[in-house]
């Protein structure tokens, strides 16, 4: 269900509210003018103690190739997550999410291979809730390490809630699950009332430990 187009400027601040509030943003397109209030009736998430990674994608990671990066390129993240034929992220969502960023609130993780950011998820930490905004995926399974490292890192951090808007079958398959929305709220409350840490996962941390704080495996 979507909410009535709001006329009034949305603010970093506003945005802020509208998170806590189970609220997020979305446009049309790359290229529409308007900005509108998204509330689910039926919420993805992916439960962070119910991550799923095969056992080939274990082989993918341990083989290596590849760096993980946190904050390294987050515009370039945002944009190469709006690089798509269709896409909701507009130049004002840009901005918006661009803010959020210098503000320490919005985080991005990037998977670069030779220089280049092959991999990436971006998002918005606030209290225990990580609010998964949006992947992308230049090589072959650069998504989901992206997002393995992700998982381990809210892990690490003492988050308790990763949303992911909507479910997918590629979602579904590492664990995401699908919950109405007084469940929902009822989870942003927990997670909000939570004093988390995105940085708590150490630059030290090995790929076996990655692994381990992203649980799961078969």
């Amino acid at each position: 269900m979507t909410a009535p187009r709001d006329p009034l400027e949305i603010t970093p601040s506003l945005l802020l509210r509208a998170y806590a509030n189970g609220i997020f943003p979305m446009s049309d397109s790359s290229d529409a003018s308007e900005i509108y209030w998204v509330d689910p009736k039926f919420r993805g998430i992916l439960p962070l103690d119910r991550f799923h990674i095969s056992r080939s994608m274990r082989r993918f990671v341990h083989r290596g190739g590849f760096d993980v990066a946190v904050n390294s390129d987050f515009a370039g993240t945002v944009a190469a997550c709006a690089d798509r034929d269709e896409t909701w992220i507009n130049d004002e969502i840009k901005d918006l999410y661009q803010t959020l960023h210098r503000l320490g609130y919005a985080h991005s993780v990037e998977v670069w291979d030779k220089g280049q950011m092959v991999g990436g998820v971006y998002g918005v930490a606030i209290g225990g809730a990580f609010f998964g905004e949006s992947m992308f995926s230049r090589a072959t399974n650069m998504s989901k390490v992206a997002l393995i490292w992700l998982v381990a890192r809210l892990n690490a951090g003492g988050f308790q809630l990763l949303d992911t808007q909507f479910i997918t079958s590629h979602l579904a398959s590492l664990g995401g699950i699908e919950i109405n929305r007084a469940a929902y709220h009822e989870r942003l409350a927990q997670a909000l009332s939570v004093q988390a840490n995105f940085f708590g996962l150490a630059p030290t941390t090995t790929v076996d430990q990655v692994l381990h704080l992203s649980t799961q495996t078969s």
